[in-house]
Parts: structure tokens; sequence; C-alpha cells
């Protein structure tokens, strides 16, 4: 009822108001204006209440700038700053009165890093849930993965010694000594770890990433892994960004904490990439069910058993009601071709995991107030 009052404020009021003051409005202003009401980065960045040392230039006016650049899916902040310059309207929606009220491109610039430093886009996507589907009964979450390429060096990780167990000497161990324990994955490790400490564990920094796409071709890139949990509605909920090589199946357990903290949900629905036992028993200990397609293991002595019996579980273990919603797992790589393609997702600018973050997180905070007002209008 909040939301459809917002819309008939917005329509009703709002809108007609800025078109006596700024001129007609193209349908592209409309919906700034509408994502930036439903945004409210004002609640978020307080205003300068004085002190010592030269003023910071207006962030509120910089965070809506940026917000407006992931909503017209702009490459670089030099093309932000030309169109503040040419649109009187666009201008003046971001808070800024006339050309000479605007910053300099490096202000921009360590605006951009202190967002990135303080997570400013993630704590608008948290409010922004919070406000709209706390209260909400959430069908199912769907998870996946996407690759973003970034120009930056990719980190090479040293090759290190394998280190000797006290007491053990080197070497092929005695005939009937039993072998040495195996060190625990980190699918394991995660049991008994806290959101803290999943997400300390994750590698976070640049390096070499490869998958297969849909046509079983192997693809490689530079960069990140963006890993999100996306609400039915295809309304983002949680993400994370990793290092390119991590394994989609590492990154799930924490995306399910995260969620938990933030929404309430029935169903779990993932492809096989993770279908590891530790995930299935973690969604089921939130009181969730998991729909996880089944992966025969990649054993090429028993591969073709392995399919059959894999395929004889999954036909056993999912009802059709519950095949029926696997196959709603697609959104989430629909909001992946959003974010990229709309959104300003495919083209990183920044170096460093917490500015690509942040590059990105506005992506998101604009495509999840866009998608909410979609579904209430």
């Amino acid at each position: 009822e909040l939301l459809k009052q917002f819309t008939r404020v917005l329509q009703g009021v709002l809108f007609p108001t800025l078109q006596e003051e700024l001129g007609p409005l193209t349908e592209k202003h409309r919906q700034l204006v509408a994502l930036l009401s439903l945004i409210r980065i004002e609640a978020m960045i307080a205003t300068w209440a004085g002190g010592v040392g030269r003023p910071a230039k207006d962030r509120r006016a910089i965070a809506r700038a940026f917000v407006a650049k992931a909503v017209y899916n702009m490459s670089t902040t030099r093309q932000l700053l030309e169109r503040l310059s040419a649109d009187i309207s666009w201008r003046r929606i971001c808070g800024w009165e006339s050309r000479r009220e605007i910053p300099h491109e490096s202000q921009f610039s360590r605006a951009f890093a202190e967002f990135a430093a303080t997570e400013l886009p993630q704590r608008l996507q948290d409010a922004l849930l919070a406000a709209t589907q706390e209260e909400r009964l959430i069908g199912h979450l769907s998870r996946d993965s996407t690759e973003i390429e970034s120009r930056e060096k990719p980190l090479r990780t040293p090759v290190a010694a394998t280190p000797v167990q006290p007491g053990r000497q080197r070497g092929r161990p005695k005939n009937g000594a039993p072998p040495p324990a195996p060190e625990p994955t980190r699918l394991e490790r995660q049991a008994s770890m806290t959101l803290e400490e999943l997400l300390a564990d994750l590698p976070r920094e640049c390096n070499v990433g490869s998958k297969k796409n849909s046509k079983g071709y192997l693809e490689t890139w530079v960069g990140y892994k963006l890993h999100l949990d996306v609400a039915d509605g295809q309304i983002p909920v949680s993400c994370l960004l990793t290092s390119a090589s991590l394994h989609d199946s590492q990154a799930a357990i924490p995306l399910a904490q995260l969620s938990a903290r933030r929404v309430t949900n029935l169903y779990d629905l993932m492809d096989s990439a993770y279908d590891a036992q530790a995930i299935h028993e973690h969604s089921r200990s939130l009181g969730h069910v998991p729909i996880i397609d089944a992966n025969p293991r990649r054993d090429r002595a028993r591969k073709t058993e392995l399919q059959e019996e894999e395929k004889r579980r999954r036909l056993l273990g999912h009802s059709p009601a519950e095949e029926v919603r696997y196959r709603e797992r697609t959104t989430v790589e629909r909001v992946n071709a959003r974010l990229k393609d709309e959104f300003g997702g495919r083209m990183i600018r920044v170096r460093g995991n917490a500015k690509v973050m942040c590059h990105l997180m506005f992506g998101i905070v604009a495509l999840t107030a866009d998608q909410i007002l979609r579904l209430i209008t």
C-alpha cells in the first residue's frame, strides 16, 4: 500500500511540479526521478555540519549523479560530466543549478573512493530491501554467478612449498602406514563459521577465471565474479564480488546467510554447480527447500552409470511442482543480463575489489528500484 501511494504521489504531484519547473521531461528523466525518489540517498549522506578545513562538495548530488550514470548506462565519469553540462533538467534533478556548481572530475573520483570505502551503495540496497521486502514472504531465491571483466593485472599467486607435518618424514610413506588426513575443504570449513568469517575467507583479488558457456566452449576472462541471490520478481537480494577463479559453490553458504538476514524465502533454486551435500544441508538448516539440479561427477569409468543414477535421484527427489518452480531459476540470469546491458555492469573502468563492487552496486540499486516500480505499476 505504501508503494502504491508512492506511485500515486509520483504521478499526480511530483512529475507535474517538475514539468512546471524544468519543462518537458523525457521517459528517461521520469525513470531517473522515480528511482531517486525511491532510493532516498539523502537518508544515507549527512550534510556538512561545519568544522576545521575546507568543506567537501555536496556528496548527495554526486551520489545521485552516480546513480544517473548507471541508469543511463555510461562508461566513464567524463561522459557523465558532459551530460550534466549539456542537459539542464538532468543537472537540476541531480542537485546542481548551474554548470559552475558541478565539481571537477577529480572531485568525483575522490567522492567515489569515499563511497567505496564506506560501502554507500550497499547500505542503500539494504535500506531499500528493508523498506520494501522485509515483510514479504518470498517464494524462492535463485542463485548464480556471472563474470565481471576488469582492466587490471591479475594477481599471480606464488607456488608455496608443501609443508611437512611435525613428526612425519619426507617422501613416500612406508607400507602399511596410515595415509595423512586430508585438509578440510572450504565447504567443510564453512559449516562452522560465522558470517563475518565466511566473508573474510573468500578470495577477492583480481585473477583469471574460466567457465563453459551455454554452447560448451571454455571462456576465459581477467577480473572478478559476481554472485547473486535474486528473489522472484527479479529483485536482487544479496551479492558478493570474489576472485574470478572461485567456484560458484564456494559462495553459496555466505550468500544464503546474507539473504536470510534480509528476507524470508521458502525455496533455494540453484544449478548443478551447487550440487554439494553441504549446500543441501545448510539450505535445510535455514528452513528452506533446496531445489538443485543434479551434477554427474566426472568419473570417466562410471560416467554413464552416474548419469542414470543422478537422473533417477532427480526424478524421485523433485516433485512435479518443484520441477515447475526450478524453471524460474532463469530470473537470476535475466538480472545478470539487465545489469550488464542496461545499468553499466559491462563497462568497468575502476580498479580494485572495493571500487568495482561500488560501481556494480550503484547499478544493482538502480535495477532493484526499477524492478520494484515495475511490479507495482
